[in-house]
């Protein structure tokens, strides 16, 4: 039986293109997206959006909105800045009335965003509403001499938490941070060199990357099957961290996630969001301004 998250990430494929990924980032950098998986792998970008950026809308509301909006699947978030959409989901509708929600709206369920209340709370609702990557942030900055060791015993300490994604069909994306265990180059390749379960992976936020002054590029590529969620969001104040209101060129960062054969969503993001009839002209521009940059990248028509 084939474990996937919602865009077909499977045991096997992770497994086997592991050492594809370990034979080096500058390798991928090379290739194109045709090169790097077969003449007729091109790369296909999925949007996804987060019902955090209707925080003030019924979890009702914010699906129809990104539904609206053409976005294929959502990432549903815990309590973090007051969110209530995942607490009500499990509290209101159940796995049972989620599933019935996304279907009216043909939506995908794509994350929870565990970031208050953390992945245990909320393991069965998202095994029983069908599976999906459970995203969350990882531990303290540490000294870079004792950066291996604290990955290693970080990776340990989600023991439990992936035997839950086991039992439950599901992942578990850790997200860089600024101030975070994860928040580096040599953090990334760290989680990379010690994480062997496939249910293990990363959630990259390219404004936390920028702020430390990362290259994002590299990162990407370092991460490769490895990487379960991407946060399409920028360095900049206000809307200017959406996709095509700030200043980064998006394109590169498309271009290696083809290379790399990216599984998961490209999911438009900020902090601080605005009024719903704002952020969905906001977010009409981001994916708009995404396929712009797709096409570029992949050469798609």
């Amino acid at each position: 039986m084939t474990e996937s998250t919602g865009q077909g990430l499977n045991r096997r494929e992770f497994l086997s293109r592991a050492a594809c990924v370990a034979a080096g980032a500058a390798g991928v950098g090379m290739l194109g997206p045709r090169a790097a998986w077969g003449e007729k792998a091109t790369w296909k970008m999925h949007l996804a959006a987060s019902s955090i950026d209707f925080t003030k809308l019924p979890i009702e509301q914010a699906c129809e909105r990104i539904a609206a909006l053409g976005f294929e699947a959502i990432d549903i978030w815990s309590p973090h800045a007051g969110c209530p959409h995942l607490d009500d989901v499990q509290t209101r509708l159940g796995p049972q009335g989620l599933k019935d929600l996304l279907a009216k709206n043909k939506l995908k369920l794509y994350a929870f965003s565990v970031y208050a209340g953390g992945y245990p709370k909320y393991a069965d609702l998202l095994g029983q509403a069908g599976g999906g990557v459970a995203v969350h942030g990882s531990a303290g900055k540490c000294d870079p001499k004792e950066l291996t060791a604290k990955t290693k015993a970080f990776i340990e300490g989600l023991k439990r938490e992936l035997e839950l994604a086991e039992k439950y069909n599901s992942y578990i994306a850790i997200e860089n941070h600024g101030g975070g265990l994860l928040n580096s180059l040599d953090s990334f390749k760290a989680f990379v060199d010690n994480n062997t379960n496939p249910r293990l992976g990363l959630a990259m936020a390219p404004l936390h990357l920028q702020a430390a002054k990362a290259p994002v590029e590299e990162v990407i590529a370092i991460a490769g099957k490895q990487l379960f969620f991407f946060y399409a969001w920028q360095n900049g104040g206000g809307l200017a961290q959406l996709p095509g209101h700030g200043p980064t060129d998006f394109t590169p960062w498309l271009a290696v996630l083809a290379k790399i054969d990216y599984k998961g969503y490209v999911n438009p993001f900020m902090h601080g969001e605005p009024a719903p009839d704002e952020m969905s002209k906001a977010l009409e521009k981001s994916r708009d301004y995404l396929k712009g940059c797709y096409e570029k990248a992949v050469g798609a028509t």
